[in-house]
C-alpha cells in the first residue's frame, strides 16, 4: 500500500510542479504525461504526473472538466527545514503572487514556522523545529 497527496488543478500542474521542486531542496518530478492531440484535456497539459516534494510523494494533473472548487487552506503541505535561511529562501519563492496566513515568526510550537498559500491556492507550512 501507498498514499500520495493528489492536487487537480486547471491548467497550472506543470507550473505548480516547478515551483514547489525549486522551493523544497532535495524535490524533483518524477513522472509527467501530457495530454496529446487526441484529448481529452488541452494537448500538452499535464494528464499525470508525481513528484517527491522533500521525499513526499505528490501527484497532480490538470482535470479537462472544469470545477467551481479550487484549494483550501485547511489542508496544506507540512514542511521541515534544516535551517531558517532554507525556510527564508522556500518562504520568499512559495509566498510570491500568493498570500500570507501567518507570517514567519516564533510561534512557541516550533522555532521558525510561517503558513502560507502560493499562486496556485496550494497551501504550505513551513516549520523549522
Amino acid at each position: 500500500m501507498r498514499i500520495s497527496t493528489f492536487l487537480m488543478f486547471q491548467g497550472d500542474a506543470e507550473a505548480w510542479l516547478d515551483l514547489a521542486v525549486g522551493a523544497i531542496p532535495g524535490s524533483s518530478v518524477t513522472t509527467i504525461t501530457r495530454y496529446g492531440a487526441e484529448g481529452p484535456g488541452v494537448e500538452g497539459s499535464v494528464a499525470a504526473s508525481e513528484a517527491l516534494i522533500g521525499g513526499h510523494a505528490v501527484r497532480c494533473y490538470d482535470s479537462f472538466v472544469v470545477h467551481d472548487f479550487t484549494f483550501t487552506p485547511s489542508i496544506s503541505l507540512f514542511v521541515d527545514l534544516d535551517s531558517e535561511e532554507q525556510h527564508a529562501a522556500a518562504h520568499d519563492l512559495l509566498v510570491d503572487g500568493g498570500s500570507m496566513l501567518m507570517p514567519p515568526g516564533d510561534y512557541g510550537f516550533s522555532r521558525w514556522f510561517s503558513w502560507i498559500q502560493d499562486r496556485y491556492g496550494v497551501s504550505w507550512q513551513l516549520n523549522v523545529p
